[in-house]
């Protein structure tokens, strides 16, 4: 199968991963679900549970918040299909280590880098987090900001780009 990647971005419970999953199930072969949340509270534990009753058994899911690229490296050849849910949980995890842009561009080249060599499609799941306020401090402003960075980084890499709003997907690209 030939390299494809996917963007899917909207806004909270607009429908993102469940648009995702479906164009994920609709591709033949095997797919691997790269979740980067972690079960810090009670909430948490019970939205990811949520998300694997309704995956079902036809995912293999991999829980890595941090290490993604190498993750996908590994995953080439072995899956068909990986979906990263989500990229600003992603990148949330990366901030709360570090704070530095380099560090943070690095970590975003080096995602793309990975998903472009891989084998199969690779579906990216991101929240569209630049539609509402300004955020009134530094940290949120900067989280914003990297996010709206990455997220045109990643629609730049991708063949197809989605934007969902009340679970309707925009094809965007």
């Amino acid at each position: 199968m030939a390299n494809k990647i996917m963007f899917i971005t909207g806004g909270a419970r607009s429908g993102k991963s469940a648009f995702a999953e479906k164009i994920a199930a609709d591709i033949a072969g095997k797919r691997a679900y790269v979740a980067t949340a972690q079960a810090l509270d009670a909430e948490m534990v019970a939205r990811i549970e949520h998300h694997r009753q309704r995956r079902g058994s036809a995912w293999d899911t991999y829980e890595e918040p941090l290490a993604v690229a190498e993750l996908v490296h590994k995953l080439s050849g072995r899956y068909e299909v990986v979906l990263l849910d989500c990229l600003t949980l992603w990148l949330s995890n990366i901030m709360a280590r570090t704070r530095s842009s380099d560090e943070i561009d690095a970590r975003i080249v080096e995602l793309i880098s990975a998903m472009k060599a891989f084998s199969g499609t690779c579906i990216i799941v991101s929240n569209e987090v630049g539609l509402g306020i300004v955020p009134d401090n530094p940290l949120a402003r900067q989280f914003r900001d990297v996010a709206g960075i990455a997220n045109q980084k990643f629609a730049l890499a991708a063949k197809d780009a989605y934007f969902l709003a009340s679970g309707i997907p925009l094809q965007i690209k």
